[in-house]
């Protein structure tokens, strides 16, 4: 009797200590951003979700103030050499100009034709914004949807012969996710087409398509020939969600000023300002592209490449500072870039 007793105790030993071990394994699994590396970004943000989704804690946010911004190129994808929307569109330039030839003698769609790479990027987004809307006017939504999901579909970028959709920044997805499991709603307010964007979105970043703000090009309302109402795209630019044009996009669009922004560039500096500038507890975020074996490095900040993809000048990143956002260097703070990593 008294073996059975030990065998009892032994074997009720056994099952706790497993038991306390597997607790101890999935306590290491439930790390939210498991490609961010240990260190203050990282901290700070899972920070910022508990104290603010906290009843308890002074810097709680109620669920329907609970928005978090996005740009898109640069910070939730690669953009470089090229922003991924403007390669679309050069790849449409040639047709377009077959039927109005008289662009091809004008700028910017001269330098466009020419696909220097070099040479295009050196324009201005103004010329940038003009070569994505050329294509796309005296199309249908429909149309123009079906045509640039089979482009989605069959484009590689040139460097890792991967759909644009799968070079997304997979400490950027976890930071989503977890935002939304944390009753956050995210928005992606980019400088690329809203309709463009909304095609792959909700796939992509699970981000549905009435929750993304991009520049704007207005749409006509027409009748096809069989007396069917279309909505048919012109180049005629409504919304520049460019710099300024974020916070009054955000404004006209949400209707609600942020709680956190996420950005990369110049670009992004006025929503940073913006959503930052806020009572209560507030969150600013800019990706550093730092790190040429993985991903890119350019700047101009810290003696970085200058570029005019992504401008991260020096002066952005002394605001940052001041300002009190982090900065994120992909080459510190992300043990892990691609999902299709190793």
């Amino acid at each position: 009797m008294k073996a059975l007793v030990r065998l009892g105790f032994l074997i009720a030993v056994m099952a706790t200590t497993f038991l306390l071990a597997g607790s101890s394994v999935a306590g290491e699994g439930s790390d939210p951003l498991p490609s961010w590396n240990e260190a203050p970004t990282k901290h700070a943000i899972v920070e910022f979700i508990r104290a603010t989704t906290d009843p308890s804690n002074t810097k709680f946010v109620p669920p329907e103030e609970r928005i978090a911004v996005f740009d898109q190129d640069g910070t939730l994808w690669a953009s470089h050499p090229i922003y991924p929307q403007l390669m679309y569109c050069l790849d449409r330039l040639p047709a377009v100009v077959k039927a109005r030839p008289a662009l091809a003698k004008i700028e910017p769609f001269r330098t466009a034709l020419s696909r220097n790479m070099e040479a295009i990027s050196k324009l201005s987004t103004k010329d940038l914004i003009k070569i994505m809307a050329a294509p796309l006017s005296g199309m249908s939504v429909e149309r123009f949807r079906a045509d640039a999901e089979t482009w989605l579909e069959t484009a590689r970028h040139p460097r890792w012969g991967r759909r644009y959709t799968e070079l997304t920044y997979l400490p950027m997805l976890e930071l989503m996710k977890h935002l939304r499991a944390n009753g956050y709603k995210t928005y992606i307010v980019t400088g690329g087409g809203q309709d463009f964007v909304r095609i792959y979105a909700e796939k992509t970043y699970g981000v549905p398509p009435e929750q993304i703000v991009g520049t704007l090009e207005s749409v006509s309302y027409r009748y096809d020939k069989r007396g069917r109402p279309v909505l048919i795209e012109t180049s005629e630019t409504m919304l520049s969600d460019v710099g300024a044009g974020k916070p009054e996009a955000i404004h006209l669009m949400i209707g609600r000023r942020p709680r956190a922004a996420f950005g990369n560039s110049t670009g992004d500096r006025q929503m940073l300002e913006y959503t930052t500038s806020g009572d209560g507890a507030r969150f600013g975020m800019l990706v550093l592209h730092d790190d040429p074996k993985r991903e890119y490095a350019y700047g101009p900040a810290l003696g970085l490449p200058d570029t005019k993809i992504g401008t991260f000048p020096q002066s952005l990143y002394d605001e940052a500072k001041r300002q009190g956002w982090f900065v994120t260097s992909m080459k510190s703070d992300w043990n892990r870039i691609w999902a299709f990593e190793q």
